[in-house]
């Protein structure tokens, strides 16, 4: 097969010997993937740029039966700001291990891509709370693996307005009429969900909310992430 060129991120790397190291790559045009770099650990390989996490580029690949070789590389960001402090490599690490989970061979992986940059410049900038960019990133993952909650119609009945309460074993809006002892929702809360879902990916991380709102939003959808991912992520504990 001839050798083909895919635009991606390394979102984790194993040293395999002594200087090789086996990278997997969230790729847009094929999705994960594991790719070898052969030589990577030595001091003058033209992979060094790519033996670690969070670089991003143009990969250069020949294909094998289970596995791709590197054979060249052209990183255009390492988010050296995120690798450089604690807090921001903490949230970061989580978003590479929830890409990896929910990552698949042989799929455009465009807006998963897309999703984990904006994401992780987010936290460069730190322009919004760290806790809130995660909560986007985990609902939009959500949403592109088609796995979300309805949050412009009531469960009950269909109504489009009045949805003043949240129910999660009904995955979605109640209207006011039907919403019973279940999750009351703020209006505030209702659009920030709303928008997280609807909205283009490259606007998600523009928004911020009162601690009061906050609060609210990201305890949603980590309840409502972690029932669906039914995983625990090791990276969680380092947050």
């Amino acid at each position: 097969m001839k050798q083909l060129t895919v635009n991606g991120m390394v979102i984790s790397t194993m040293p395999i010997g002594e200087y090789d190291v086996r990278l997997v790559l969230l790729t847009k045009e094929k999705g994960k993937i594991t790719a070898f770099a052969r030589g990577a650990r030595r001091m003058n390989s033209s992979f060094l740029g790519a033996n670690r996490a969070f670089a991003m580029g143009e990969f250069s690949l020949y294909p094998g039966r289970d596995s791709y070789t590197l054979t060249g590389v052209k990183i255009s960001e390492h988010f050296e700001n995120v690798i450089m402090d604690l807090d921001k490599v903490s949230y970061g690490s989580y978003l590479l291990e929830i890409a990896n989970y929910y990552g698949m061979e042989g799929i455009n992986a465009r807006d998963t891509l897309n999703l984990l940059y904006f994401a992780l410049k987010a936290i460069e900038s730190g322009n919004i709370p760290y806790r809130l960019i995660r909560a986007i990133y985990e609902l939009r993952t959500l949403v592109i693996n088609g796995e979300y909650p309805d949050v412009f119609h009531c469960a009950s009945c269909g109504k489009d307005s009045d949805l003043t309460g949240f129910s999660f074993r009904y995955d979605g809006c109640l209207c006011n009429e039907h919403i019973g002892d279940n999750l009351k929702l703020s209006n505030t809360a209702l659009c920030a969900l709303q928008f997280i879902i609807s909205g283009k990916i490259s606007k998600l991380f523009s928004f911020s909310l009162k601690d009061e709102y906050m609060d609210e939003v990201c305890n949603l959808i980590s309840k409502y992430f972690k029932g669906k991912a039914k995983k625990d992520f090791r990276s969680l504990s380092m947050l």
